[in-house]
């Protein structure tokens, strides 16, 4: 016993000091040939006070003269940065590109905050005194808009209140009606359990049973075990992400950009303060499809056939009836969730040539 104690103390010191070494929570510069930093290149990680709160700001690009993008992730307020780490992108090729982690989340956490302040229209706020603070920094009369999933949700309503702000809106996994969207995502994954006899899932689902009441939809929503199912049949982040642990947590603190307190806020602000919100309770109450019905800038919807997080033919039946001056639906043949993380190369193909 007392040599079982001490292998997991050391076990547990190891971890701590791998953990420890890779926290500098600095980005890397962009290095040209020489190993110099790259002439008009930016990497930098950055504190700012928008509406009243200090937020983080990671803002990269290899050209400060490039357009500048501001992407709004998703959760709400779960950072998605140390995704973009692992799995490079390409934007920052062809963008100056502020990551924003929004307030109460990552970066941005601080327990101080009011959860009743935590509002969608707090965070519509925000995004736009970010984009004010870009355009006045980079000397841009317009910027671009992309969104992922969650903040998708807000980006959207954003963008088509202040379009004289934006070149364009990209939403990546856009939301549009969500309950309906976890009604359809509930029946996929009970069907699929019950065909492949695995029992003990079924039993978790039916903990959670969805109908017609959106009360019912609510609880199955805020879950694990929704997130749990969708990534073990690969309809959840990414296709190939098959495991929360080992493909969400352990990047997360793996990665460099957060020092260890930083690390910890994030997982303090998805586990305890973003639940306190009304925010999961905003999306599923509002229907998009309603509220927003026309855009007055150029609107692409990128969606993964696999993604039922965010179901891919809502997205794209929305798009349909959604007024804009253009309008682009693109599909993502072997993505799920994050088709900006799965399938980098066609996403910036579409980009250069459509969006650019």
């Amino acid at each position: 016993m007392i040599f079982l104690g001490s292998a997991v103390l050391l076990s547990l010191v190891i971890l701590t000091g791998v953990i420890l070494v890779n926290s500098p929570g600095k980005l890397p510069l962009y290095l040209d040939e020489n190993g110099e930093e790259l002439t008009g290149s930016i990497s930098e990680k950055r504190f700012v006070t928008i509406g009243g709160v200090e937020q983080g700001l990671f803002i990269r690009g290899k050209n400060t003269e490039n357009p500048v993008l501001l992407f709004v992730h998703g959760g709400p307020c779960f950072s998605e940065y140390f995704l973009v780490e692992k799995y490079p992108t390409g934007l920052e090729e062809a963008f100056t590109v502020c990551y924003w982690e929004q307030r109460g989340g990552g970066l941005s956490y601080n327990k101080d905050i009011p959860p009743e302040i935590m509002t969608m229209k707090q965070l519509a706020s925000d995004t736009v005194e970010v984009t004010n603070y870009l355009r006045e920094r980079f000397g841009k009369g317009k910027i671009y808009l992309a969104a992922h999933s969650g903040g998708t949700f807000f980006a959207l309503q954003v963008a088509a209140q202040r379009p004289e702000l934006y070149e364009a809106y990209i939403g990546i996994a856009q939301v549009t009606n969500q309950a309906e969207s976890e009604k359809l995502a509930y029946a996929y994954l009970l069907e699929q359990y019950e065909l492949q006899g695995n029992e003990r899932m079924v039993e978790k689902l039916l903990k959670y049973p969805v109908t017609e009441d959106e009360t019912y939809v609510k609880p199955f929503f805020k879950s694990l075990v929704r997130d749990q199912a969708m990534h073990q049949l690969g309809v959840g982040t990414m296709r190939n992400m098959k495991s929360v642990e080992r493909d969400v947590v352990v990047p997360v603190m793996m990665s460099k950009a957060y020092t260890l307190k930083e690390k910890i806020n994030l997982w303090q602000s998805k586990f305890s303060f973003i639940k306190q919100t009304k925010l999961a309770d905003e999306v599923i109450d509002t229907d998009l499809t309603m509220k927003v019905t026309k855009l007055e800038i150029p609107v692409y919807f990128f969606s993964g056939v696999y993604d039922l997080t965010v179901n891919h033919d809502l997205s794209k039946a929305y798009l349909l009836q959604l007024e804009a001056p253009v309008k682009g639906f693109y599909s993502f043949e072997n993505a799920a969730h994050s088709p900006n993380f799965e399938e980098p190369e066609r996403m910036m193909e579409i980009i250069r040539r459509d969006i650019l």
